[in-house]
């Protein structure tokens, strides 16, 4: 019986050690996930990305939870509206870019800007789904239907010829960023592994159009 009480008392002890050791890097294994749209978030989008004439069956959308590091090394959590047609994509790319610690400063819901482009851009925020057209145009964007993620926003800028012959730079803050040759972080360079992982999902990049220029646009 004294032998039985000693053995029980030590597997306590191994039970208890074990329990407070930490995890590989001290935190558990990251978990990227793909759901769909619940009530709360709905709440968030409604009226905002996803209006009242919205065209796009609520149905149709998925909800994902990402991890991503920032270019000072930090990781965040980062939340995405996308098409459930795209969901896996986005996943398996962001995960792979988790792992290999490429910088992406923000990932927010764009309705944390009230579903204003311009701020969220400003602010170098990555989005997908917001129901609105092209910018100066009545057609509708990739993003209406979910199918288009921008990334690194205030680095990677969109610019277009002007009527008047100025260049028009959107968002407004990232003039800096339309010279291509200089080095500077969140930067998007064709060959790069993020332009790479989407390529090879099958989506096409902004940055290589012909007329306009959208370094942070990638569509499917």
């Amino acid at each position: 019986m004294k032998r039985l009480i000693i053995f029980v008392l030590l597997f306590a002890s191994c039970v208890a050690t074990f329990s407070q050791q930490p995890t590989a890097n001290n935190q558990q294994t990251p978990s990227f996930t793909i759901d769909t749209i619940s009530d709360q978030v709905f709440a968030r989008m409604w009226k905002k990305s996803y209006k009242a004439d919205c065209t796009i069956p609520r149905s149709d959308l998925r909800y994902l939870r990402v991890l991503h590091v920032d270019a000072q090394g930090k990781t965040r959590e980062g939340e995405i509206v996308c098409n459930k047609k795209i969901a896996k994509d986005l996943i398996d790319i962001f995960r792979q870019l988790y792992k290999a610690r490429y910088p992406i400063e923000r990932i927010r819901l764009v309705d944390e800007y009230d579903a204003d482009d311009e701020l969220s851009m400003r602010d170098n925020n990555t989005s997908c789904f917001n129901f609105r057209t092209v910018p100066g145009r009545t057609k509708l964007s990739k993003h209406a239907q979910g199918l288009a993620i921008d990334i690194n926003t205030r680095y990677n800028p969109y610019v277009r010829p002007g009527k008047n012959g100025k260049t028009e730079v959107m968002p407004a803050n990232a003039k800096p960023y339309v010279n291509r040759s200089r080095s500077f972080a969140y930067k998007i360079n064709k060959g790069d592994l993020l332009y790479r992982l989407f390529i090879q999902h099958g989506f096409t990049w902004g940055g290589a159009w012909r007329s306009s220029k959208d370094y942070q646009h990638f569509e499917k």
